[in-house]
């Protein structure tokens, strides 16, 4: 059968700054879920957090893009910041919702989408990935490691099913255009457009053998819809693994070395995308508002439902002690970055800076500004 496993996310307010929403905010996104599952609107349907962001995980057999899966993300959103986040003067209320034009598709209007369709197999495990404080670029080398490197991804080299290698969708966040390249015959140009990840974000991934769907991401830049810093973007991202794409453990591999993304405080600056567990309560932050995380949530897929470990609750992939080195070592780099306090590179690059309220206050200097005399 075919199903559809959609994830919608919003930062519609939260407690104490940036820390994690209300847990009415999480009661009331529940609650709407379960109507959704129990009226046959969704298959399934799950709501968690990560930071201050709410993300809704459902399945369900509409497609991609459905006007009634979206409205049901937005009514609930707005719900939420309505009924909840408003009243209680939660921070950054309704922070995620740019427009009341509502219209069939949440997408454009601030929050992230990320949604795959596909044939169920004899075993689907799907991965979630939600992060907070940081940009869509976020997943460029992720995605590169896990369906692009051989370093990473074993299957690559010794896994017959996947040795004629994948295609990734592209885009320009800029410009609103994508391009869809193979690996590994155009592998040097995918690095040359994902390296620049301010601009350049993978979209989807397929299998190049069969067309075959494999991954998912948000692509949402809020700052270019809203025209200035409105919160970071915050994506989420979604990854099938096994028989025919990668392993659970390869694809859990390409964060087991941190890397630097943009985001953290303001939205400014360059910190480690730390692996957290959300069953340990790590996926709040607190440390110059993060550092930037990464929450993994896994299920199977069976019969349009997510089946986790107690009925819809998803496996917590980086609970394993081994990931707290991985979270030491990111700690470790979040605290050199900070003793360069506001210096590039650990504050973001003048471009990038374009929508933060630095403009401002270089707008505030120009009459102070004075040309330079050169001596003839």
């Amino acid at each position: 059968m075919r199903t559809t496993v959609s994830v919608i996310k919003a930062d519609v307010g939260s407690i104490a700054g940036h820390h994690k929403p209300h847990p009415k905010m999480m009661e009331l996104a529940s609650g709407k879920l379960a109507e959704a599952e129990n009226t046959g609107l969704i298959k399934s349907g799950y709501a968690t957090h990560c930071g201050d962001d709410i993300i809704l995980v459902m399945s369900h057999g509409k497609g991609e893009d459905n006007p009634e899966i979206h409205g049901l993300a937005w009514n609930i959103f707005r719900e939420i910041t309505e009924k909840v986040a408003k009243p209680m003067k939660l921070y950054g209320a309704g922070q995620d919702l740019l427009s009341d034009a509502f219209s069939g598709n949440v997408r454009g209007l601030g929050p992230g989408v990320a949604e795959i369709e596909f044939e169920e197999r004899k075993s689907d495990p799907v991965i979630v990935f939600a992060a907070d404080k940081t940009e869509p670029g976020a997943w460029n080398i992720p995605l590169y490691r896990i369906f692009a490197s051989p370093e990473n991804t074993a299957g690559l080299v010794i896994d017959p099913t996947l040795h004629d290698g994948f295609k990734f969708e592209v885009l320009d966040l800029v410009e609103s255009w994508s391009v869809l390249l193979k690996t590994p015959e155009e592998l040097y140009d995918l690095v040359a457009l994902l390296g620049t990840v301010g601009r350049y974000a993978v979209s989807k991934v397929y299998r190049a053998s069969d067309g075959e769907p494999a991954a998912a991401a948000s692509t949402t830049r809020l700052s270019l819809i809203a025209g200035r810093y409105v919160g970071k973007d915050d994506p989420v991202m979604i990854v099938r693994a096994q028989a025919g794409f990668p392993a659970v453990g390869e694809v859990l591999a390409a964060f087991a070395t941190p890397f630097i993304v943009s985001g953290w405080m303001r939205g400014s600056h360059r910190g480690p995308l730390m692996p957290v567990s959300f069953r340990r309560g790590q996926n709040v932050v607190s440390f110059f508002d993060g550092p930037p995380r990464v929450m993994a949530m896994g299920w199977q897929v069976s019969n349009g439902r997510l089946v986790g470990q107690d009925g819809v609750e998803p496996v917590d992939l980086f609970e394993d002690p081994f990931w707290d080195t991985v979270r030491n070592k990111a700690a470790e780099l979040a605290l050199t970055l900070r003793t360069m306090g506001e210096f590039e590179p650990a504050r973001l690059g003048h471009e990038e800076m374009e929508y933060t309220t630095l403009p401002q206050v270089i707008e505030r200097l120009k009459p102070r500004f004075k040309p330079i005399e050169t001596k003839k």
